[in-house]
């Protein structure tokens, strides 16, 4: 059976020791669990800076590595999704207790301190999970600084609807293999909306389009929450006039007019599935 490079914890000299008895290879390896340590760390096809971007992952996201070499590169499998990559050794770190909560705003600051006047430690992006302890004023504290509290909810909430989730980063930039709030490709945004809803989604359209609701005629009408896939493509229906997508044409995540929309992007490429999830 064929599998899924994308998915697949293996290269020519070895594989995950789950596939042991599934594949072949010269070794296996167990792998050791990290976590994100950085607010976003990528996930490159190459152990190479320049290498094509082919998703990321969020600060506090477990990841199993199975190799880390010389130059700082380890190769490593997310948990969330079980996409496949190499990201920066000094990206991760031992979990030192589960997260409490998650970034629920687009972007928030990490503080020093309690106190919106101290420069910033960093921007922690939609997603990210942290571990927080006391409250200090309107901020949580933990380990690494103070998070306003009102920007964070705890790990077992869940947003209600997808749409509007994904409504909230309308304008962020376009970014191929980006997933966070400071770039979006098209896969990434869906994942990341049905995400904070506790859907389970895969990480690029093909996948989606594979495993995602069920199937709606392509001549419509579409509902709001409809999935609209193209070959390499996939955009969100928010109401029955309009749609929400991260795209390379307005190099950024855009509300578009559903009926023109479709006409421009038919003009190069033909829709090829629509699939309806429940709201």
């Amino acid at each position: 059976m064929t599998r899924d490079p994308r998915l697949t914890p293996a290269r020519a000299d070895f594989a995950a020791e789950s596939l042991r008895g599934v594949m072949e290879a010269p070794r296996y390896v167990a792998g050791e669990a990290r976590v994100v340590a950085v607010p976003v760390a990528p996930v490159r096809r190459d152990p190479h800076p320049t290498a094509p971007l082919d998703t990321e992952a969020l600060l506090g996201e477990a990841v199993t590595v199975y190799d880390s070499d010389a130059e700082g590169w380890s190769f490593v499998q997310l948990a969330g999704d079980s996409y496949v990559g190499y990201m920066p050794s000094d990206a991760l770190r031992v979990e030192d207790g589960p997260a409490t909560h998650r970034v629920c705003a687009p972007r928030t600051f990490l503080f020093p301190g309690p106190d919106i006047k101290l420069p910033p430690l960093a921007t922690l992006p939609f997603g990210a999970q942290v571990r927080m302890s006391d409250a200090r004023g309107s901020f949580l504290r933990g380990p690494d600084g103070f998070l306003f509290a009102a920007h964070l909810a705890p790990m077992d909430t869940r947003d209600a609807d997808f749409v509007d989730v994904a409504g909230r980063f309308l304008g962020t930039p376009y970014l191929w293999g980006g997933r966070s709030a400071f770039g979006f490709d098209c896969s990434g945004l869906v994942q990341m909306a049905l995400s904070a809803c506790g859907i389970a989604c895969p990480r690029d359209s093909d996948m989606q389009e594979a495993a995602l609701g069920e199937p709606v005629s392509l001549d419509g009408p579409f509902a709001r929450g409809d999935l609209l896939f193209w070959p390499g493509h996939v955009a969100m229906v928010e109401t029955p006039q309009t749609l929400l997508h991260a795209n390379a044409f307005h190099m950024n995540v855009a509300r578009e007019p559903l009926a023109p929309a479709l006409a421009r992007i038919a003009a190069t490429t033909p829709l090829r599935a629509a699939r309806r999830l429940s709201l």
